[in-house]
């Protein structure tokens, strides 16, 4: 089964995917699918300490680095009830691809779980023929395809900024290769320590307000 995603009911589709993250029917999973990229073996920029009294200031700087040695894809699928994800790289983002992950998350996802409900956004690799044909080959794959300019709706979003800080952040690569390797050993790492991510549950910045007289307090 496909579920669309028109315009026309995007308050009931968010209001569903937001009742599959809190409430997923028994003996049913929520994955959440996408690809990261493309990722070119480049130097990615990390943190440096940088002297703030000094005048005149300093300024973080990094040499250019247009990363033409090699590029690809990083398939990603992500359970946010336990936090377990999987990667698989690809030279290519293509539909042959494209049912090559969807066989191995397959795999992946335990046999007695008897549904599995496929977050992923609207790319034409993801909705192509090819996908329909393994659904039918599949039966327990439902995919939920989420509304245009919804991407918050897919939890796999956030926890690429926490593979890009593991696996890229800091450091030079010379090949895709390399970076095929440092992301298979930072998935490998999140694996090892990872947390659930519940729906809902997110840190909200709050200022930082000084006690004083006449000070009116902060209505949340």
């Amino acid at each position: 089964m496909v579920w669309g995603a028109r315009r026309s009911d995007v308050r009931r589709k968010k209001g569903a995917i937001e009742v599959l993250y809190q409430q997923p029917p028994d003996t049913s999973v929520v994955i959440c699918l996408d690809e990261m990229g493309p990722t070119s073996a480049k130097s990615f920029p990390g943190q440096q300490a940088i002297a703030v009294k000094t005048r005149p200031a300093e300024r973080a700087k990094q040499e250019i680095d247009y990363g033409r040695r090699g590029k690809g894809y990083i398939f990603g699928a992500f359970r946010p009830t336990t936090g377990a994800a999987l990667t698989q790289a690809y030279s290519r983002r293509t539909i042959v691809n494209w049912i090559d992950f969807l066989e191995l998350v397959d795999t992946w996802v335990e046999p007695e779980v008897e549904r599995i409900y496929a977050i992923l956004d609207n790319l034409n690799t993801h909705h192509a023929d090819d996908v329909l044909l393994f659904s039918v080959t599949h039966p327990r794959w439902e995919f939920v395809f989420q509304p245009v300019y919804a991407a918050y709706l897919n939890l796999i979003e956030p926890w690429w900024k926490v593979l890009r800080s593991l696996a890229l952040k800091g450091r030079r690569f010379e090949t895709w290769d390399e970076i095929v390797a440092a992301v298979m050993a930072a998935t490998q790492y999140w694996n090892a320590h990872k947390h659930p991510f519940i729906w809902g549950n997110r840190r909200r910045h709050r200022a930082s307000r000084r006690s004083g007289i006449a000070l009116l307090p902060i209505v949340t």
